[in-house]
């Protein structure tokens, strides 16, 4: 198979596996989790908002690579309307909230100790980045990272705030 035939087939399933189709956009689904700061974020509540959701865990090594990188974008584009929440899939977060402790960032960090949230998003790979247009709709799913993997972020970021 063709390396272009074979990209556009697994786009096509993974954007499948969330059940997003080619043509269409399927609506993200809603949860609430609790935040590193207390609160209970809701995604429903971010409408008109771009939301990137990047699922992570301690254990991870281009996970915590990706961290900087990450708050970087959402300082960037914060301002305009682009909410970066980094959702944590471990059942203990101790370690998570202790790498939090030594590695500062600005975004939400998220707790799916039971992982509902991860399951719904069909998360199989780590880290997965899953970008959310104003509307509430998925535009676009990244499994896993290497540095560099944030310019494709920015650049539906920067597709999404035109639209």
């Amino acid at each position: 198979m063709k390396p272009l035939l074979l990209s556009l087939l697994l786009t096509v399933l993974s954007l499948s596996a969330l059940g997003v189709k080619a043509d269409s956009r399927a609506t993200a689904p809603d949860f609430t989790l609790k935040a590193l700061s207390g609160v209970n974020l809701r995604l429903a509540e971010q409408r008109g908002d771009i939301i990137v959701l990047n699922f992570w865990a301690s254990w991870c090594g281009p996970c915590l690579q990706e961290m900087p990188a990450l708050d970087k974008l959402a300082s960037k584009y914060q301002p305009l309307g682009v909410q970066i929440w980094g959702v944590n899939v471990e059942a203990d977060s101790s370690a998570a909230q202790k790498y939090l402790s030594k590695t500062r960032v600005e975004f939400p960090i998220l707790f799916d100790t039971e992982n509902s949230v991860s399951e719904s998003y069909q998360v199989q790979a780590m880290p997965t980045t899953v970008i959310i247009n104003k509307d509430g709709n998925v535009h676009s799913v990244h499994r896993g990272y290497k540095p560099g993997y944030e310019q494709k972020y920015e650049n539906d970021i920067k597709t999404l705030l035109r639209n």
